[in-house]
């Protein structure tokens, strides 16, 4: 049983039993006779006992807090606090109350309790220990879990504490929420009240410095960096490549990235992402190669992004090459590998690895993200296999703009028109706005199927909305879809509307006025192009000597092709030479154009053979002919026309058993040859026109007009058709364009 004194002490602290003691035992000498006395011995002993189990009792409540908090019993662990602040009321245990209300204000940050954290912010104002170093960081910590930005960037202000953890707090809460400028801001203001920064403020400061383009800050922060200890901080290095790298200084961030003694995944990644942001692939290849040879450890972006600039600069197979060996490795491949993947297999035409590649899409559960989708989408389209693609298109229940845009390309790719249209109406009808890609990829599809009304809709379409005029793509293609179909005029009202242009819209321009014959115009366009300082490129060469070509404009052909690589820095390709030998051959000069096949770098394709052949059955020049012919016919082509070409020109130099050989070869290839159709937009939709067709029920007017045709020729003393045809080529382009003329002509009185 408990002694009597241990009762009566039950419940008390010393001060109160100090406080029971009767004025007159305070005296001096009964307070000595007192003090000695053994009652009073016994009685501090117990109150020793009494508050070594209080101090005791209070550990036991701060964990009871702490275990509350951690398991999001938050409404407990504030019951706990209440106990933990009525027992923590002796000198030396006001640190208990501290480490709970930082127990306790960590719990209200990571389990969303917002009202209760700023009650007990309150209470710590009215403690007065709101700017305690125990509390600071969390007050900050709490306010940024909750974006509440300004209410931590005041508590961090309100901190007297020199350490930059709460202002490190906040930084990177800015930076999270991309408030660059208010990192930068931050970090002023830290610096103002003589906090130095360490190896965690800086990355973050870098990092707004690169995006917000703040060289000079930049770089000023770097020499900061080289006079503190931060220098040698891995982590820190590596910003600064990165800041290096956003600002466009690519020869310091490579002098930084030399510089450092150790390096790990993320400094040779950030180094080659420095170099893909400035499409410098070939330093980024090497870069990568060098990391190959060294045994690097790499992660999947460093992959993925040199894999996408093999994408990026047309060099597929080593694409799909790199993505294997990451999955040889034994990674697992992300949907950014995937991506890559199926965008190779589409310009390869490689169906049946993209077939895989979405297999391996369902088996990891890829093939619901939305980019994936795309890009299998846009993969089927360009295979030619557009049931898949629509398939998968129907299948994707939240469609973006860039899943229509996918399925209208692939559409446009095969030159179906109609179906292009149709689902863009439904675009529409669903209410999703098209873009610039949606109306730059169905433009040149009006031109190539020669439906001009389509492609006027698209223009007033443009001409109504004011957000696409900043897009040059768009107008480009607009003055590329006019000059196609013929409409020069159109064509050069457009191109005299833009404000800005570049080498697209000059060679779009050019190519028209050169398909019409007029190759003074192009010419005269091309000088302006130079004289605006605009470069041209190999494209606008191949229009501009085509243009030549069908213009009969030989010196100036000449000269342009010369100027090529003396003037232009261009390296005359395989069309090049190609457009050379076609104006020498429209010329008559063959054996230019003979010595312009012989002699170029390239191995001459069936096209040139054929277009030096057509030249020599114009000019009558059967040594040269025959030798065209033989090599046309080594190449064995697949394309019918051109054996016909072979065909004809034999004939013409009676060489009957060359062309008996050329009959039998065709018929042991399979080579057929199709029927010459031409069609034309009746009005109601387009009709075709096929040769010798008899099953329109137009046929006997048809043939009629041709014959009256070949009266009024022969009247004007031109050749006649029948004097005129001595091929079958050439007859069912004359057949099939009168037809073609007929079907015009009854348009033209309906109307």
């Amino acid at each position: 049983m408990p002694s009597p004194t241990l009762l009566v002490l039950n419940g008390l602290c010393w001060k109160r039993i100090v406080k029971t003691i009767p004025r007159k035992w305070k005296q001096i000498g009964s307070a000595a006779e007192f003090l000695n006395s053994e009652p009073l011995k016994s009685l501090e002993n117990a109150a020793g006992t009494l508050a070594a189990n209080e101090e005791s009792m209070v550990e036991s409540f701060l964990r009871s807090l702490k275990d509350f908090a951690g398991r999001g019993n938050v409404f407990d662990a504030f019951r706990t606090f209440s106990q933990v602040q009525l027992q923590a009321s002796s000198p030396g245990i006001p640190d208990a109350v501290l480490h709970s209300i930082s127990s306790l204000l960590l719990a209200c940050t990571n389990f969303e309790f917002l009202a209760q954290g700023k009650q007990l912010h309150a209470h710590a104002i009215s403690l007065g220990v709101e700017q305690h170093p125990i509390l600071a960081p969390r007050l900050v910590r709490f306010y940024s879990a909750f974006n509440l930005l300004v209410d931590a960037h005041t508590s961090a202000r309100n901190s007297n504490i020199l350490h930059p953890l709460p202002w490190n707090l906040l930084i990177s809460s800015y930076v999270r929420n991309e408030s660059y400028e208010e990192v930068i801001s931050v970090y002023k203001d830290m610096l103002s009240k003589g906090i130095r920064p360490d190896n965690f403020t800086y990355p973050s400061v870098l990092k707004a410095c690169g995006e917000k383009m703040e060289v000079d800050l930049g770089r000023g922060i770097h020499g900061t960096i080289e006079a503190s200890p931060s220098r040698l901080d891995l982590f820190v290095q590596n910003s600064l490549i990165s800041m290096y790298g956003k600002l466009g200084q690519v020869v310091a961030a490579r002098h930084m990235f030399d510089q450092m003694a150790e390096r790990d995944a993320i400094s040779w990644n950030s180094m080659v992402c420095v170099y893909a942001s400035k499409g410098m692939w070939k330093q980024a290849f090497e870069l990568f190669d060098h990391m190959l040879a060294e045994g690097t450890e790499m992660n999947i972006i460093i992959w993925n992004t040199i894999a996408g600039g093999c994408l990026q600069v047309g060099n597929y197979k080593r694409a799909l090459e790199l993505v294997s060996q990451i999955r040889t490795q034994g990674s697992h491949l992300d949907s950014v590998a995937l991506i890559i993947c199926l965008g190779a297999c589409s310009h390869l035409g490689n169906l049946r690895l993209g077939k895989e590649i979405h297999g391996y899409a369902i088996r990891h559960h890829y093939h619901g993200l939305i980019n994936v989708r795309n890009a299998m989408i846009t993969m089927y389209s360009r295979c030619k296999h557009l049931r898949h693609a629509y398939t998968l298109f129907e299948s994707t229940e939240s469609k973006s703009i860039i899943t229509w845009n996918s399925m209208l390309s692939g559409y446009c790719h095969m030159d179906q028109s109609e179906e292009a249209s149709s689902l863009f109406r439904k675009m529409l009808l669903s209410g999703v706005e098209p873009n610039y890609i949606t109306i730059a990829s169905i433009l040149p599809l009006c031109a190539r199927v020669a439906n001009l009304q389509h492609g006027k809709e698209f223009h007033c379409y443009l001409m109504r909305r004011d957000s696409f005029d900043d897009y040059l793509l768009l107008w480009n293609a607009l003055v590329d879809m006019y000059a196609r179909s013929g409409k020069v005029f159109q064509a050069r009202r457009v191109f005299d509307m833009m404000t800005l242009r570049d080498e697209v819209t000059y060679t779009s321009l050019i190519s028209g006025y050169g398909i019409l014959g007029e190759g003074l115009v192009a010419l005269t366009l091309f000088e302006e192009m130079l004289s605006c300082g605009i470069k041209p490129d190999h494209v606008t060469m191949v229009a501009v000597l085509s243009a030549c070509s069908h213009s009969g404009l030989v010196v100036q052909g000449e000269k342009l092709f010369q100027k090529m690589q003396s003037l232009y820095d261009l390296t005359p390709r395989l069309e090049h030479y190609a457009c050379m030998v076609d104006l020498f051959g429209r010329a008559g000069l063959l054996y230019k154009a003979k010595q312009a096949i012989v002699g170029m770098p390239y191995r001459p394709t069936a096209a040139m053979w054929a277009t030096l052949l057509g030249a020599c059955q114009i000019y009558r020049n059967k040594v040269i002919g025959e030798w065209a012919a033989g090599k046309l016919l080594e190449m064995r082509p697949e394309n019918s026309g051109y054996y016909v070409l072979i065909a004809n020109m034999y004939a013409a130099a009676d060489s009957w058993g060359k062309l008996k050989k050329v009959r039998t070869l065709m018929r042991d290839l399979g080579v057929k040859k199709a029927p010459g159709c031409a069609w034309i937009n009746t009005g109601n939709g387009f009709q075709s026109f096929l040769v010798e067709d008899t099953s329109n029920p137009q046929g006997p007017e048809i043939y009629s007009l041709l014959e009256q045709l070949s009266d009024e020729m022969k009247d004007d003393g031109y050749a006649t058709i029948e004097e005129e045809v001595c091929s079958s080529a050439m007859a069912e382009a004359v057949y099939c364009n009168a037809r073609a003329l007929y079907g015009f002509l009854r348009l033209y009185c309906a109307r």
